[in-house]
């Protein structure tokens, strides 16, 4: 499995967070279902974007892309993402990239023109455009003006680009065909090519790369080989942001409405911000607002409180009720809706019934999604300190005995005082059968 990773310039962003948990589910069922898996994420290090604010930096490439790479891998961590099997720098492979360009050009589906460039000759691929449902007569009759007057043609896009006076010196790389660096499309191929073999399994990335990068990468690739590409492509859909008004919008940049992994997990348990992303199916838009992941922070809390102190089942009975219809719903496309479902399932059964072996059960299902890996008392009382009120555990606690000692002196109106000051500052008590008192996150 192939996905396109991140262009590390900057913090990643929701966006980018859905890629990461879209695809480390698709791994971890994958895995789970008796699948060996060759996970390959890339990691775009050089092109326009990084060039530039390395230079607004005044620091190198590989210092900017270090940086940002070593967040990056912060972020995904905290969001319980596995670290791919490869995780390919396009600097490490540009030796690759050039002999795919070199093979393309003699095999004259790619020219040098006037600027220097190298570009790949779209219409000599016919199956150009099959996997967006693009033809080639609708992509002309969509063509922007002057996108370049040194192409054979608009629609052809740039393999290698020629090398500008006024550019960094570590953004430039000799060739046979002239100092340059490589084009973003080539990347992908060339890594693919190199780490699964010029016929893979499945290619993954958000739905914005299905056109054109991922029909590029397609055309350069079996015009290089002669042989198929992916198999199957997968595509996330995207994050939108809810408005004040109640609408949705795009989250982008432009419309600064964009939100940063950590800018989001200074709010959000980073389990919580994982659930919010697989409630709903990885083709589906996505609807960022404050509401919708307070509602999955308290979906995530029931499951919690269902499953308690124990420990998972290490063996699944994937023939059991429960089991066999989370599968058929992950075999279905990855419907995780209809997975989760299955869990609230369960919990209402062990709230019914308080049977710890299904308990266990559960809590085995949910880390096939990457959840419920803590306790539940460490999964309520997370973020304590940080989040509630500047409260630390130790104060909770000592309020709690003040309560207790009230209502054994039967001065319940300061038992009710102290629970609202608790209240007030995040933190919800409940009594239990037999005296005990647990506390948890709002």
């Amino acid at each position: 499995m192939y996905v396109c990773g991140m262009t590390v310039y900057d913090y990643c962003h929701l966006g980018h967070a859905r890629v990461m948990v879209v695809f480390d589910l698709l791994k971890r069922w994958l895995r789970a279902s008796g699948y060996p898996v060759t996970y390959v994420r890339n990691i775009t290090d050089i092109d326009d974007k990084i060039i530039r604010r390395a230079v607004e930096n005044g620091e190198s490439i590989r210092s900017l892309t270090d940086r940002f790479i070593a967040a990056m891998h912060e972020d995904a961590d905290a969001l319980g993402i596995e670290r791919p099997d490869h995780e390919p720098r396009a600097t490490d492979y540009v030796a690759e990239m050039q002999e795919m360009i070199q093979t393309l050009m003699n095999k004259r589906l790619a020219y040098r023109d006037n600027s220097g460039d190298v570009n790949f000759a779209v219409r000599s691929f016919p199956e150009y455009g099959r996997l967006s449902g693009k033809s080639l007569d609708e992509l002309r009759a969509g063509e922007r003006v002057g996108v370049s007057d040194n192409k054979n043609d608009p629609l052809d896009f740039v393999l290698w680009k020629s090398a500008k006076s006024e550019e960094p010196e570590d953004a430039k790389w000799d060739s046979d065909f002239g100092v340059g660096r490589p084009g973003w499309h080539i990347e992908c191929s060339a890594m693919s090519c190199k780490l699964l073999g010029n016929t893979f399994d499945i290619h993954g990335g958000g739905a914005d790369l299905q056109f054109p990068h991922h029909e590029n990468e397609i055309a350069q690739s079996v015009g290089a080989t002669g042989e198929s590409f992916a198999q199957y492509w997968m595509h996330n859909g995207f994050v939108r942001v809810e408005t004040n008004n109640g609408q949705s919008e795009k989250m982008s940049k432009s419309l600064n409405n964009f939100f940063t992994i950590r800018d989001i997990l200074k709010v959000y348990d980073a389990e919580v911000v994982r659930f919010f992303i697989l409630r709903a199916q990885y083709r589906s838009q996505l609807t960022y607002s404050e509401a919708h992941v307070q509602d999955a922070k308290s979906a995530l809390d029931r499951l919690y409180t269902a499953v308690g102190e124990v420990q998972a089942d290490e063996k699944l009975d994937w023939n059991h009720d429960f089991e066999a219809r989370f599968a058929e719903a992950m075999n279905d496309d990855m419907n995780t809706p209809i997975a989760v479902s299955v869990l609230f399932e369960m919990a209402n059964e062990v709230n019914r019934t308080g049977d710890s072996g299904l308990a266990a059960r559960l809590k085995a299902l949910a880390q096939v999604l990457g959840l419920l890996g803590r306790t539940a008392q460490a999964f309520h009382h997370a973020g304590v300190g940080e989040q509630v009120g500047g409260i630390d555990e130790a104060a909770i606690q000592t309020l709690i005995d003040a309560r207790t000692q009230a209502k054994t002196d039967r001065d319940f109106a300061k038992a009710d005082a102290i629970r609202q000051q608790l209240l007030d500052l995040g933190v919800v008590l409940e009594d239990k059968r037999g005296g005990a008192t647990e506390w948890r996150r709002a």
